[in-house]
């Protein structure tokens, strides 16, 4: 009866995550810099893996991934995102969806290795990790399949070199931004994780 118990509450755990994903991510979820938008939706990402695990990270971050997709599709993205879209469209799409769930995946399975022996360890390094896959992925995605795309973006903003563009934008900007908000809001996390378990 327990187990039975657990997996329901994982479950509506997990939807209400899901809910919390979806408004976030279209409501006020991301921040427009230039042609990259900084998210702020990795946090429920991070509380899900830590609460139930790798799968269930990959899955929150696989949601993530398809309501950035449509916004993309919309133009809710940016017109940067639109002109990746227009560039080569089934790549756009499984990059979103990889680096999502890429975050979700390490950080659930980083939080379960380190949260074993401390939970806010487990916290930090999933918080840490998480946009780390995230932009990592995108970064990748961007200096191979949009290479030109970047090129004419780093042109554009007066950069040097592709790369100069990326460190002073894209890591520079959009990584920092969303590692403070996750390292910041991992006390907050903390308290979430420790009062779902506590009502087990």
């Amino acid at each position: 009866m327990n187990t039975v118990s657990n997996q329901t509450q994982k479950l509506v755990g997990t939807a209400v995550l899901i809910a919390v994903i979806i408004v976030l991510q279209t409501a006020f979820g991301s921040i427009q810099l230039g042609p990259f938008t900084i998210t702020l939706t990795m946090v429920p990402i991070i509380i899900g893996a830590v609460l139930y695990g790798p799968l269930t990270g990959a899955l929150l971050g696989a949601v993530f991934g398809i309501v950035v997709v449509i916004q993309v599709i919309t133009g809710a993205a940016g017109a940067g995102s639109t002109m990746m879209l227009t560039m080569n469209a089934p790549a756009t799409v499984i990059l979103c969806i990889l680096k999502g769930l890429a975050a979700g995946l390490v950080a659930g399975a980083v939080a379960s290795g380190l949260g074993k022996k401390h939970l806010f360890a487990g916290i930090i390094a999933a918080a840490v990790v998480a946009p780390i896959c995230n932009t990592g992925i995108f970064t990748a995605g961007l200096v191979t399949v949009f290479a030109p795309l970047a090129q004419q973006w780093a042109e554009g903003a007066g950069a040097s070199s592709v790369w100069g563009y990326i460190l002073a934008g894209i890591i520079g900007v959009n990584f920092v931004i969303e590692l403070i908000v996750d390292v910041v809001m991992a006390p907050i996390i903390l308290r979430i994780i420790q009062a779902v378990r506590a009502s087990k």
